[in-house]
């Protein structure tokens, strides 16, 4: 398939593109052709004098039925102007028949219903004062009631004809303007699923950065308020940004991999969970930051993975919050819950004491911490204690 768009006829507008030039061409000779026809068997019944009316009606026929193939040009812009304008030929002029099917046949696909059935209800009404004077010059011969009965026929044909193309224009229509919306909501829900992705990526690199950088950044901090600091303490500041450094590295590498797994396919390094909260911790203790653990949770490897991951990411944004605004405190972590109850995790620091070191932050953190959680199905609330520290407490559903 080449994608291309299907055309589909604007059934309410007059301008005409090459497709329709080429059918209006061949309309018009179509009437034309009708009335070269009509006016060689008047002529011929004429010369056998089998014509019982005036040589003038005749020629007012054919010049009538000329007059209304030229109109046929006029359908597009005018349909019911020009069926309106043939109507009262169809007392005296059987050459402008085909000038009226095309006319009426435009009305129908054009126009309403109601007006396709009403001008097709009048130009019925013309076939019995038609033939109560005139002959048929296809059939000299044929009776009155055929005449009419066939009058009528195709009249309600073209009606019904126009109907049924009028219907199928508007379903082409209605087909392809949601074939467009339905391209437009694809389009949107693309662009949602790449916002989706950004944010989504903005919110892993923050959750693993933040940890490492807060790291390097206090201890270049305290560097920087301590210029006496013995060489002994100097080396083990170095050591400790050296060593976070390398970690971001090798924290943004997995989060990377993580990010493109979804289209690699490749391997990647499994995300951390609870049981890897020993870890966080010894590195928090490394760093300065020393942690009261209070854990009712009992074996934190038998904590789903998904559910680990999230509580991992909570934990370790509220020892990084408590590095950035309380360095040199002690922080409370509470772990505790059940399958039943779910997990509910508390990071809680006092107020800080003395001058702390102004570690940058982008203030989003605990916004996609809450997120994160709403995501997960549980809640994060956050915000100062009176004794002016700050409490961070989350609970997450157990997953069935």
């Amino acid at each position: 398939m080449s994608g291309e768009t299907p055309r589909v006829p604007n059934i309410g507008s007059a301008r005409r593109d090459p497709r329709d030039w080429l059918v209006d061409a061949a309309a018009f000779l179509l009437a034309v052709a009708w009335v070269a026809l009509v006016a060689a068997l008047w002529w011929t019944l004429h010369r056998l004098g089998e014509v019982p009316v005036p040589q003038a009606l005749l020629v007012a026929d054919v010049a009538a039925g000329a007059v209304a193939a030229g109109a046929v040009w006029l359908r597009r812009r005018w349909p019911v102007g020009l069926a309106v304008a043939v109507l009262p030929t169809g007392l005296f002029s059987m050459a402008t028949g085909m000038a009226a099917v095309i006319a009426l046949f435009s009305v129908a696909v054009r126009r309403r219903p109601a007006v396709t059935l009403l001008l097709g209800g009048l130009y019925a009404a013309t076939t019995p004062p038609y033939f109560a004077y005139q002959i048929n010059p296809l059939q000299p011969r044929a009776p009155y009631w055929w005449n009419i009965v066939w009058g009528i026929v195709i009249t309600a044909l073209v009606v019904g004809w126009g109907l049924f193309a009028r219907a199928r224009v508007q379903l082409l229509q209605s087909l392809h303007e949601r074939a467009v919306r339905a391209e437009a909501e694809q389009q949107l829900r693309a662009e949602q699923a790449r916002h989706l992705e950004r944010q989504r990526i903005a919110r892993e690199m923050h959750d693993v950065l933040a940890h490492r950088i807060s790291l390097v950044s206090m201890h270049a901090g305290g560097l920087e308020f301590r210029p006496d600091a013995s060489p002994e303490e100097v080396a083990q500041a170095a050591a400790v940004i050296r060593r976070s450094a390398h970690e971001a590295l090798e924290d943004l590498r997995e989060v990377i991999g993580v990010l493109r797994a979804g289209t690699s396919g490749g391997e990647t390094r499994p995300q951390p969970t609870l049981s890897d909260l020993p870890e966080l911790l010894a590195e928090s203790q490394r760093a300065g930051t020393r942690v009261r653990v209070d854990n009712r949770l009992g074996d934190l490897s038998a904590v789903p993975a998904h559910l680990g991951r999230t509580a991992y990411r909570i934990v370790q944004e509220g020892l990084t919050n408590a590095r950035k605004h309380a360095a040199g405190t002690v922080v409370d972590l509470a772990l505790s819950g059940t399958a039943a109850d779910g997990v509910t995790i508390e990071v809680r620091n006092p107020a800080p004491v003395g001058r702390t070191p102004t570690i940058p932050g982008s203030g989003t953190g605990l916004v996609g911490l809450a997120e994160r959680a709403t995501l997960a199905g549980g809640r994060l609330e956050h915000g100062p204690t009176p004794d002016g520290g700050y409490r961070l407490r989350a609970w997450l559903p157990w997953p069935a």
